[in-house]
């Protein structure tokens, strides 16, 4: 059972990483990111950030890892929504 449960885990945070990758690809191939939510991606990076502390608290290193990589690909497309806002 154990196996299982850390194949859904591993699944389940891969998922997650891997799901801002296709934003960040098209706003780097269009050079904008109109479409993108400001203030959705700005809650995520404070929600990954949260979730990085609340595994460090609990010493949840998994949940650290995960949410690092996820808050890096968020902080990522929220730089790139500031950085053509300002260059239109």
């Amino acid at each position: 059972m154990s196996l299982l449960v850390n194949a859904v885990g591993t699944a389940a945070a891969v998922c997650s990483m891997v799901s801002f990758v296709p934003q960040i690809v098209r706003i780097l191939r269009e050079r904008d990111a109109t479409s993108v939510s400001l203030r959705m991606y700005a809650v995520s990076v404070t929600g990954f950030a949260l979730w990085i502390g609340y595994g460090a608290m609990i010493e949840g290193w998994p949940i650290v890892g995960a949410n690092s990589v996820c808050l890096v690909l968020s902080a990522t497309i929220l730089a790139l929504k500031w950085r053509y806002a300002q260059a239109a």
